[in-house]
C-alpha cells in the first residue's frame, strides 16, 4: 500500500530517480509510514503510533521540514479516512516554515475547505469529487480505483454531510475487502444506526453480527 498523498515522489524513493540511491532517511521514512498506515487501519494503534514516531524521527533527524510535514499530512489523511476528526495541526505548524502549494491544497481538501484552493493541485483521484455538484459527489466514489483514496473520499463526504446510504455501504465494503478493521467497524456502526432509525429488524440483526465479529478481532490476544 502506498502512502495516501499520491503527491509526486512523496518521499523521493529510488523509483523517482535514476541517479544515486536515496539516503537512508528517505527509504526508512517511506517504509515506516507504510507500516503506520497498515497498522492504524487494522486498529493496532499502539504499534501504528510507534512506526509513525520512528518515521518522523527519520525525517526530523535529517532536518527535513517539508518531508516531516508531509508525514503529518499522511497521518491526518489516514485518520480522516477512518472518520477521526483530525485538524492536521502538526502539519500546518511545519508547513508555515516550508510551504508547498500542492501540500497546502491537500491539507485544505482534508479539512473540507473545498472552495479555497486550486483543484488542479490535488492528486488526480480526488479532483472529480471536489468538482462535482454536492448531490452528485457520492456517484464519483465508484470511479476511484485506489481503495484508500476511495475510503478517504467517502469519509470526507460523511464529514460534509453529503454521504448517502450507498456511500456508507461502499466504504464498509472497501474496508472489509482490504481487512481494515478500524474504519470497517465505524462504518458498520453508522449503517446500524441508519437501520435502527428505519426499524429494519433484519438489517439490524445482520449488522450486529458483523460488528461483533469485527470487535472480537480487535480484542487483545
Amino acid at each position: 500500500m502506498k502512502p495516501l498523498l499520491a503527491l509526486a515522489c512523496l518521499l523521493a524513493l529510488t523509483a523517482c530517480s535514476s541517479g544515486p540511491p536515496p539516503p537512508d532517511w528517505k527509504t526508512d521514512a517511506a517504509d515506516l509510514i507504510e507500516r503506520y498506515q497498515k497498522h492504524a487501519l487494522q486498529g493496532e494503534n499502539v504499534l501504528a503510533e510507534r512506526y509513525f514516531q520512528r518515521a518522523v524521527g527519520a525525517t526530523g533527524g535529517a532536518g527535513r521540514v517539508t518531508e516531516t510535514a508531509r508525514l503529518w499530512l499522511v497521518r491526518c489523511a489516514t485518520r480522516r479516512a477512518m472518520l477521526i476528526d483530525d485538524a492536521c495541526a502538526e502539519y500546518a505548524e511545519l508547513a508555515a516554515i516550508a510551504p508547498s502549494a500542492a501540500d497546502h491544497a491537500y491539507y485544505q481538501f482534508l479539512t473540507l475547505r473545498w472552495d479555497a484552493f486550486d483543484v488542479a493541485l490535488l492528486p488526480s483521484q480526488h479532483r472529480d469529487l471536489v468538482r462535482a455538484a454536492a448531490d452528485k459527489r457520492p456517484e464519483t466514489l465508484n470511479r476511484i480505483a485506489d481503495p484508500l483514496a476511495r475510503l478517504l473520499d467517502a469519509s470526507l463526504l460523511v464529514m460534509r454531510q453529503e454521504a448517502d446510504a450507498a456511500t456508507l455501504a461502499l466504504a464498509a465494503e472497501t474496508a472489509s475487502e482490504r481487512g481494515w478493521r478500524q474504519p470497517l467497524l465505524t462504518y458498520l456502526k453508522l449503517q446500524h444506526a441508519q437501520a435502527t432509525t428505519r426499524g429494519d429488524v433484519a438489517e439490524i440483526s445482520r449488522l450486529t453480527g458483523r460488528i461483533r465479529l469485527v470487535e472480537k478481532s480487535l480484542l487483545p490476544h
